[in-house]
């Protein structure tokens, strides 16, 4: 799997890379391995304000359902409409199709984001 290089992950197992003043979110390689078959995703609604932190969304898998939680604030701009069809991208593309929300970032702050090094330290940890 191939992973951008201006990817920054959270403690909770989301990912964001930011263009410009855009955030893509969604959730790691790692997430969607423990979660096992994605069978739903309930996105977040178009203009949503959302807080760093705070659940914007939720995966819904054969073992559980998960929050999903921001990694930045913003306004949500764009959600991924092709995972209410096929939610199973996050299983297969987790940091490409599989992308959940782009928010416009608000500058109201982040969660603690780690580089791929650091988030790969974490996960070993």
């Amino acid at each position: 799997m191939t992973i951008p290089a201006n990817i920054k992950y959270t403690k909770d197992h989301e990912w964001v890379r930011i263009d410009g003043d855009i955030a893509t979110f969604g959730i790691t390689d790692h997430a969607q391995e423990a979660l096992g078959d994605i069978v739903f995703v309930e996105l977040p609604e178009v203009g949503r304000t959302i807080d760093a932190g705070e659940a914007y969304a939720v995966v819904e898998s054969v073992k559980a359902v998960s929050d999903v939680y921001a990694p930045i604030a913003g306004e949500v701009v764009e959600v991924n409409e092709g995972l209410e069809g096929e939610p199973e991208k996050v299983n297969t593309d987790a940091f490409g199709g599989g992308w959940i929300a782009k928010v416009k970032v608000s500058g109201d702050g982040s969660v603690e984001l780690m580089s791929d090094d650091e988030y790969t330290t974490f996960l070993e940890e």
